[in-house]
Parts: C-alpha cells; sequence; structure tokens
C-alpha cells in the first residue's frame, strides 16, 4: 500500500511539472481595431499586404521546460488571440531578436506589433522569450539550438492546453515559423527540430527565418576577427555555450585581461547589449586570450568551435517550404549566411528553398519591417491562395513595398 501511494505521489508531481505544462496565464493586452488602424496608420504600414480584420487579445503565459542540463524549469512567453476571425485560425511561431535584459516591456514594441499584425489576420501567434528571459528561471543560452527549439515547443504545447480553456479552435497542426535576427535561427532551429523528431505532433507548413546568423563557424564565425558593430554578442555565446558544454570553471583560462573579470556581471538579465559593447574591444576576438585564439583558428575539434558547429542551423533538408529574407548592407548579420544555407540544403536534396534580398541599402533595424512583410506575403501565398510552395506575393503588393522602400532610402 505504502508503495502505492509513493507511486501515485511520484506520478503526480511527474504531471504537475512535465515539459510543456501550462502553469498560468494572464490576459496583459486587448487591442481593438480602431486601436490597431491608427497604428498601421501611424507607422506607414500598408493594409493591403497586413490588413487589419479583427482585434487581437494578448496574453502572458507561464508554462514548464526543459533547461540544458535537464532539469525542469519555467519560461514564459506571449501569445495572441484574433478575435471573431471570419475565418480558419492557423498557428505561427514569431521568435524575437537578440536580448539580454530580462522582464517585459509595457509598450507594444515593434516586434510585438508585429505579431499583432500577423494575429489580426487570422494567425494564432505565440513569441517564447526563450529559456531565461522574459520572466523565465535560469540564464538564457544564446543561439543554443536545442534550447530555442524547446521554449517555442513547449510554449505551444502549453497553449493547447490554455486553447482548450478559451474553447480557441486552429486549424490542425499547422505551423507556422518565423523570426528576425536571432529569432532566424531560432526559426531554423524550430523547423529542424520538429521535422527530425516532433513531425507527429506538429506540421510545418513553411518557415521564414528572417536576417539570421545561420552558419555560425563559417560566415558568422568571422566577424570576431574584424571590426564589428555588435562586439558583445561574442562574449554572450561564450558565456552561454560554457553553461551549456562547460569549457571551463575560471573565466581566466578563456579570456584576457581585464576581460576575464569585467564581462561576465553584465550578462545577470539587468544589462544591455549597449552597455557591453561600450567596454569591448572593436575587434571582438581581442577580448579573448592569444592562445585561445590560435587553437580556436587551428583545431576543428577546439570545444567553442565545435560548439559552433553544433549550433548551426543551415546543413539539413527542410521538407516544407523556406524562405529567407535579407538586406546586403546589414551591418549585424552578413547576409552571406542565407546564400549559403540556400546552397547546403540544395545540396542536400531541398526542393523549395528561396533566399530573397529585400533591400541593398537598408542595415539590420531598417531591413525588419520590409522582411516581415515579405514574410507575410509569402505565407499567405499558401494560406490563402492554396500555393503549395509559396510565392512571394502578388506583383501590386510588390510594386507597393518597392514604392515603400524608396520613400524610406528618400528619408535618410
Amino acid at each position: 500500500m505504502k508503495r502505492f501511494f509513493l507511486f501515485s505521489v511520484l506520478l503526480f508531481a511527474f504531471f504537475l511539472v512535465r515539459a510543456g505544462h501550462l502553469i498560468e496565464y494572464r490576459e496583459v493586452a486587448c487591442h481593438t481595431k480602431v486601436k490597431l488602424e491608427d497604428l498601421w496608420k501611424k507607422r506607414k504600414i500598408p493594409q493591403s499586404i497586413a490588413p487589419v480584420k479583427c482585434e487581437v487579445k494578448v496574453y502572458d503565459i507561464t508554462y514548464s521546460t526543459t533547461y540544458v542540463d535537464g532539469r525542469t524549469i519555467k519560461a514564459t512567453g506571449l501569445y495572441y488571440v484574433p478575435q471573431d476571425y471570419q475565418g480558419e485560425i492557423s498557428m505561427m511561431a514569431y521568435h524575437h531578436g537578440t536580448r539580454m535584459k530580462k522582464g517585459r516591456d509595457k509598450d507594444m514594441g515593434g516586434e510585438e506589433a508585429i505579431c499583432v499584425g500577423f494575429a489580426t489576420d487570422g494567425f494564432a501567434v505565440v513569441q517564447p522569450d526563450y529559456m531565461g528571459l522574459g520572466l523565465g528561471e535560469e540564464m538564457h543560452l544564446y543561439l543554443h539550438l536545442e534550447t530555442e527549439a524547446l521554449a517555442s515547443l513547449d510554449l505551444m504545447r502549453a497553449v493547447r492546453e490554455l486553447n482548450e480553456k478559451l474553447g480557441i479552435s486552429l486549424k490542425d497542426k499547422d505551423l507556422y515559423i518565423t523570426g528576425y535576427s536571432q529569432g532566424g535561427h531560432a526559426a531554423m532551429a524550430l523547423h529542424k527540430v520538429i521535422q527530425e523528431r516532433y513531425s507527429d505532433e506538429f506540421h510545418v507548413v513553411a518557415s521564414a527565418p528572417m536576417s539570421g546568423p545561420y552558419d555560425l563557424t563559417g560566415v558568422q564565425g568571422e566577424v570576431m576577427f574584424k571590426p564589428y558593430s555588435h562586439p558583445g554578442y561574442l562574449p554572450f555565446l561564450i558565456f552561454s555555450y560554457n553553461e551549456a558544454y562547460h569549457y571551463y570553471d575560471d573565466p581566466s583560462v578563456f579570456f584576457a585581461e581585464p576581460f576575464d573579470t569585467l564581462l561576465f556581471p553584465f550578462y545577470d538579465g539587468t544589462h544591455h547589449m549597449g552597455e557591453v559593447n561600450r567596454v569591448m574591444p572593436e575587434i571582438p576576438n581581442h577580448i579573448i586570450r592569444p592562445e585561445v585564439v590560435e587553437a580556436y583558428q587551428n583545431n576543428p575539434d577546439f570545444p567553442f568551435r565545435k560548439s559552433l558547429r553544433e549550433n548551426s542551423v543551415f546543413d539539413w533538408k527542410p521538407e516544407a517550404p523556406v524562405l529567407m529574407c535579407y538586406c546586403k548592407g546589414d551591418e549585424q548579420v552578413n547576409w552571406q549566411n542565407a546564400k549559403v544555407a540556400k546552397k547546403q540544403m540544395k545540396a542536400n536534396g531541398a526542393k523549395s528553398v528561396r533566399k530573397l534580398h529585400v533591400a541593398r541599402k537598408f542595415g539590420h533595424g531598417q531591413c525588419a519591417l520590409f522582411a516581415v512583410l515579405h514574410t507575410k506575403m509569402f505565407f499567405d501565398s499558401i494560406r490563402l491562395h492554396g500555393k503549395q510552395n509559396g510565392t512571394l506575393g502578388p506583383v501590386s503588393q510588390r510594386f507597393l513595398l518597392r514604392l515603400g522602400k524608396w520613400a524610406v532610402k528618400k528619408e535618410k
């Protein structure tokens, strides 16, 4: 009898903390059609491409997921739900760009507005904070393939529980995936992991990673050896991978002075990337001991280099259509990440992989909105017009975007 009681307690505990379990939720915003129409007008977002069709409720979700060491932890994310939408609603996962600071922005910022834009036109959008950001536990593991994908997967599982509570009905297992910058890497990671391990649970209709660092050892890895606009990305990556793979116990065996003691406190979840960039050298690898740099360059199996290779997301064969948007003027993420990814995926036998140069002169920030609008047209060509492999959208909409890009360039 005692054994049965103990087994029952353990079984209950397992289901209580299992990964992908909804812990709590709360409604944090409701965006009416009038409010969204005013916002679209203010930001010059064309309704012919991103129409406002219904109001959107936003829920802040806390759920359980699995950390890199196998422990069950709490993570958070946002869920954008269209209200009284006339038509089938599909799920979409949107992945945000690099953030260091924990917590939640009270304003409907750029990427949150993107999620609302998709939701008001019939997508139920999940936006994970990733592990360690938002209101979640533990350290955020930057550009770590497994935890990026699991954060999204378990949020979507938690959302299924919430949908039952709220009476929300979505279209089968269909899933669209996108994200910008780090989110481009996370979007590619999620697509890859679902296809390889969870295709019975989710059906990826299409993905559109945008301006992402897919080739971490090659194209993107080269930026650490030359002047770079955001050198703080490199220590973020090293600290994250050390948490996951345990290269060192003492930072001084990896980092040169004074960076062995100066940098880590900036990554406690209370600072912004700009603060790190200001104390970094212009050439990122100058924070690393010369002998470590030499080992990285000469040994393909050097632990950090091996980790970069394992967390790259360009060398696989996607079965669903993929569109990679980018800008050649991007000063943060080298556009050739998309070029290398397309070439390798085609060599692996992928049949529907595209890359799209959004605008030649746009930097990383300016590229985002136009990449998103191209992604919207790509998804709509499948969802609304039945194009199995997707298209780049109607000529009239592409012409409208071209005018918008010209107007932005003229303002500069």
